[in-house]
């Protein structure tokens, strides 16, 4: 039988290994909910082409909301967006809301923020319901500004969010947001917001259980654009984040504390860090070998 000390040496000196497969596991397929007022079924078709490890449903709500069993029976995360403002907007947002209180991820995308009840009023905004107690941002006070924006690379935090995102370009279709205060913002456009401060682009809130995502840019963008003109980049990566992310649980890695702080999210690459709980397992495991008492066995006379 191994002495106690033994066995935690060797507990050690796995644990690096169980990181790596956890690492290592292929994001858990989700069934998505698109729910909008127009481009749904196209939507829905669009993200299926481009991300087959999760299914995508559309779901019209131009007139109709539906319920929150059905949600809740069929999807696990939903896509929340629009295109132009609808008077159906509060009722969706109140489903939506409960989806999230539900414990299932939301995901909102442009144009969300025009028909938020803080929204330009030349917009007509009708507003979210109780969706704008759980969303990540407020708008500007103005929205979407319809001119070029760009990720800022300065502003890119390590997070599953923006795993593998380097870049990402719309040529009108993304901004005019502001971070509400407990928002975590992994990353920001180039150009400040209407208030002069960063205008997030992909960023989250956690609330209780429920977690909203926001990716301020056009998720239908591919059927309004062109590829390389209309916008470009990281357009398909930052989604299937957002849908992994959500399918998660929006945990992060390593069991960090969830959202709350940037600053937990290891800076190191995957495998330096892996490397280095390699390196503190073994050392810890040789340390606490040489500190095990040795038997001392008596002669016999």
């Amino acid at each position: 039988m191994k002495p106690p000390l033994l066995r935690a040496a060797l507990g050690g000196m796995l644990a690096p290994f169980l990181a790596l497969a956890f690492l290592a596991a292929p994001a858990e397929a989700a069934r998505v909910g698109i729910l909008t007022n127009r481009y749904a079924t196209q939507t829905a078709a669009d993200f299926a082409n481009r991300i087959p490890s999760h299914t995508f449903t559309g779901v019209d709500t131009a007139s109709v909301s539906p319920t929150l069993p059905t949600l809740l029976a069929a999807y696990d995360v939903l896509l929340i967006f629009e295109d132009m403002t609808y008077p159906n907007a509060p009722a969706v947002g109140n489903v939506a809301a409960a989806f999230a209180n539900a414990g299932r991820a939301v995901v909102i995308g442009a144009f969300y923020e025009q028909d938020r009840s803080d929204g330009l009023p030349s917009n007509s905004p009708h507003g979210w319901g109780d969706l704008e107690k759980l969303d990540p941002n407020t708008t500007d006070g103005v929205g979407t500004p319809y001119a070029p924006r760009s990720l800022d690379p300065a502003s890119i935090k390590a997070h599953p969010l923006t795993a593998g995102v380097t870049t990402l370009t719309s040529a009108k279709f993304a901004g005019g947001n502001n971070a509400k205060d407990g928002t975590v913002v992994v990353a920001n456009w180039n150009v400040p917001n209407a208030l002069g401060k960063p205008d997030p682009a992909i960023a989250f809130r956690l609330t209780g259980v429920a977690c909203v995502i926001h990716i301020a840019i056009a998720p239908n963008y591919p059927l309004l654009g062109a590829t390389g003109a209309a916008y470009g980049g990281d357009f398909t990566r930052v989604w299937q984040n957002a849908f992994d992310f959500g399918a998660a649980g929006c945990k992060p890695p390593f069991g960090l504390a969830p959202g709350g702080n940037p600053a937990n999210v290891p800076t190191l690459s995957e495998w330096s860090l892996l490397l280095t709980l390699l390196l503190v397992g073994g050392a810890g495991a040789w340390t606490l070998r040489r500190r095990e008492p040795r038997r001392v066995l008596r002669e016999r006379r």
